[in-house]
């Protein structure tokens, strides 16, 4: 994969997640500044999804700690747990609302 790929296919994920926060209807504000998303809730707590070009991964980090996802098989896999990208932020979203959050 190269840079334009690797870019291309982490912004879809992160369109993703904007649409997810934005139809869910949660307390959730969100910015990307360059290559840095930031998740705020109402607590002033943040999730911070970023990219890492050099190692071609999606980075998350929040109350549970940090998170490496790399492609695999097609989906951004977390190399910790396993688990996709878009379920843990589902997830950490919830965890950090502390409160279960209707996603479409």
């Amino acid at each position: 994969m190269n840079e334009t790929e690797f870019h291309q296919l982490v912004d879809v994920q992160m369109q993703i997640i904007e649409e997810m926060i934005d139809d869910s209807g949660a307390d959730i504000d969100y910015e990307t500044s360059g290559n840095v998303m930031t998740l705020e809730f109402e607590d002033r707590s943040q999730i911070i999804i970023n990219r890492q070009e050099p190692m071609k991964e999606i980075w998350l980090a929040s109350k549970s700690g940090g998170f490496h996802f790399a492609l695999v098989d097609n989906q951004w896999t977390c190399s910790k747990t396993a688990m996709e990208l878009i379920a843990m932020v589902k997830q950490e979203c919830e965890k950090h609302c502390d409160e279960e959050i209707e996603w479409p």
